[in-house]
């Protein structure tokens, strides 16, 4: 069936890297970086894990505040020097160094203009979006946050294909985390797991059956 769909996240795909993101804030704050990794390693792991319920977790479905967020993950950190991390504007240091993906924003707007049904579904950090394009780029925006619901649960999904009115059979779903694009295809969604910009855009070309370059 054609796709006439296309679904995508923000942070690692229309962005630059979430790694290499992370890596420019812990040099910029001097944060121990096994300090990081151990409650990251944690934290994420649950955040994946059934119905366990942790920061992550409450931080991308709206039922834990950016700002207790930041004051649970900054007792967990320090920085090279043993120093206790400041609190306040943690996340907003923390992805500081995220830089728009422009070929990507180029295909969406390509896919758009097509006729293709575009919608942002995002698992919120407390992120500042480029809001000011949202219109000439989504024909639909879901930010977990806002909608008290997060990624990799079937209901966002459903609400994301209600926005479009497409089914799931007719849509793509791209992100960065493979565990997300499983649970997508779970529901009948075409999957593109986003390692790179150029293959990304080749498969959703292969798929639209339009040129997005």
């Amino acid at each position: 069936m054609t796709v006439r769909g296309l679904i995508t996240d923000w942070g690692g795909v229309l962005t630059t890297p979430l790694k290499e993101t992370i890596t420019a804030w812990i040099e910029a704050d001097d944060i121990d970086p096994e300090a990081y990794k151990l409650v990251m390693r944690e934290w994420v792991s649950q955040a994946y894990a059934g119905d366990v319920v942790n920061p992550i977790h409450g931080l991308e479905d709206g039922s834990l505040s950016p700002a207790e967020f930041e004051r649970r993950l900054a007792e967990r950190l320090r920085t090279r020097t043993g120093t206790t991390v400041p609190a306040d504007g943690l996340l907003t240091r923390m992805f500081l160094a995220f830089e728009p993906v422009e070929p990507m924003y180029d295909a969406l707007r390509r896919a758009k203009a097509a006729g293709v049904r575009t919608c942002l579904l995002s698992n919120s950090w407390g992120n500042t979006y480029p809001r000011e394009l949202f219109v000439e780029l989504f024909d639909a925006v879901v930010i977990s946050s806002e909608v008290r619901l997060r990624k990799p649960d079937p209901a966002i999904f459903h609400h994301a294909l209600e926005l479009i009115g497409l089914p799931p059979e007719e849509c793509a779903f791209v992100d960065d985390i493979e565990h997300n694009v499983r649970a997508a295809e779970e529901l009948g969604i075409t999957g593109v797991h986003y390692v790179n910009t150029e293959s990304t855009v080749i498969r959703l070309e292969h798929l639209l059956g339009i040129s997005l370059s």
